[in-house]
């Protein structure tokens, strides 16, 4: 087979030390590709059929639910991969004497893990934790980091065999034992858990025990490092969005909310600030009224106005989102009217971020309308103001929900008295408008 395009273009881009090569074909030997994707096998290995693909390739395949081989259409036997070392040498061998033009080495892969070598070192990361043996656990956890950033598909295997339930297992006891003295093997298997999610439910319910959670919020509030403190809310964030449970449990230990909201405010890296927006959410979406009503206290409702403001799309939907919650109780409506910046703010994000914050947006604008008692009528003159009542009738006219058609439709019968030279339209927020819904 003849890649001459190829091979001319990497030329160009070797450094040109043989510039009259620039135009030679360059010939792959035809066992040296991949039968499935054509290319130049980096790690190749050999079925039960004889047949010898790229790992990557014949995983793919395999993976799909294909029990043939590709290439000869017979069923194979097993899904052992042998790897084919001869042949790789080959290749290598050929690259080295190609590299002149362009054709760069392949490095000599890594042996994937296997299910039984996951399932060895889960057993030792059990049986270590179980006896506290703090080192010989941290040792395992980082072994699992190690194959976890070879490849994908060692991640996979990681997963599917248990490994999640061993080291949040594990995460409970030490941290039933003692924070501070386990701290460095806690932070590791953190660290781990970060890509295992989402976890199976055993995982779960170890890691959101509340020595376990106690354990996250501890790195919340000590932690001067940002990598432990990301991988404690990013955790946090997972386990209240899969189990709604947990929010009360959560919001027994004593100072979380304080912690929440000072990462919000200090807005220490992006991935901290939407975690911990999203835990905030949860836990105002509880029907637990102290719960927000302790947000409200802290100010928190001005902090998200700013951050709806200012902040990039992801951020901004989420705290809408929170900024809603807080409206469905009396205490939080009032903070919210009292404020200059919530009607045009709450008016100018509606079909702006997306279709999601356009809901949160009229969802908290009705409640300001419908429940509030301070000034009453003051909220519908501020909002026509703004162009409330053209941005409604077009969230209708575009598509949306039928609960949030139910709503844009009452909150318009409230507005519809107040019109009379009131109205204000923003032709910017209707430039270009596509059907998004």
């Amino acid at each position: 087979m003849v890649l001459g395009w190829r091979r001319r273009r990497s030329a160009r881009h070797a450094g040109n030390k043989h510039p009259g090569n620039a135009d030679v074909d360059l010939v792959i030997p035809n066992h040296f590709l991949c039968p499935i994707s054509l290319d130049l096998m980096k790690d190749p290995v050999t079925l039960s059929s004889g047949i010898t693909y790229d790992r990557e390739s014949i995983e793919t395949w395999l993976e799909a639910g294909n029990f043939m081989c590709p290439a000869t259409n017979q069923i194979l036997r097993n899904f052992d991969q042998i790897p084919n070392h001869t042949l790789r040498k080959m290749i290598q061998e050929w690259c080295v004497e190609n590299q002149n033009y362009g054709v760069e080495r392949i490095p000599t892969p890594r042996t994937p893990v296997t299910p039984v070598e996951v399932s060895e070192i889960c057993f030792g990361v059990k049986a270590s934790a179980q006896l506290l043996e703090q080192l010989r656990c941290l040792e395992l956890v980082q072994k699992i980091e190690r194959w976890g950033d070879e490849s994908e598909r060692n991640r996979r295997c990681i997963v599917a065999n248990g490994a999640a339930a061993a080291l949040a297992a594990a995460f409970d006891a030490f941290a039933n034992d003692s924070v501070e003295r386990n701290y460095r093997v806690l932070e590791e298997i953190l660290s781990a858990l970060n890509w295992m999610f989402p976890i199976d439910a055993e995982a779960q319910n170890f890691l959101g025990s509340l020595a376990s959670l106690r354990c996250m919020v501890w790195f919340l509030r000590c932690s001067d490092i940002i990598l432990p403190k990301q991988n404690s809310i990013i955790a946090l964030k997972e386990l209240v969005s899969c189990d709604q449970q947990l929010v009360e449990k959560l919001s027994e230990i004593e100072g979380i909310n304080e912690i929440l909201v000072e990462l919000v405010r200090k807005q220490i890296s992006q991935a901290i600030t939407k975690a911990s927006i999203v835990v905030i959410f949860h836990m105002v979406s509880s029907s637990n009224e102290k719960i927000k009503l302790a947000f409200v206290k802290m100010g928190f409702v001005s902090s998200l106005l700013e951050i709806i403001f200012e902040s990039e799309k992801s951020i901004c939907e989420r705290a809408l989102g929170v900024f809603e919650g807080l409206c469905s109780c009396k205490e939080g409506r009032e903070e919210a009217q009292s404020n200059a910046l919530t009607v045009p703010v709450l008016v100018k994000k509606i079909l702006r971020v997306s279709e999601l914050a356009t809901v949160f947006s009229i969802s908290a604008i009705l409640n300001l309308c419908k429940y509030g008692r301070r000034d009453e009528g003051r909220v519908l003159v501020e909002a026509l103001q703004v162009g409330a009542f053209q941005k409604l009738l077009l969230v209708i006219q575009v598509g949306c929900g039928d609960e949030t058609k139910e709503k844009a439709t009452e909150l318009l019968k409230l507005l519809n008295p107040y019109r009379a030279g009131l109205e204000c339209i923003e032709s910017v927020d209707f430039k270009n408008l596509k059907r998004s819904f």
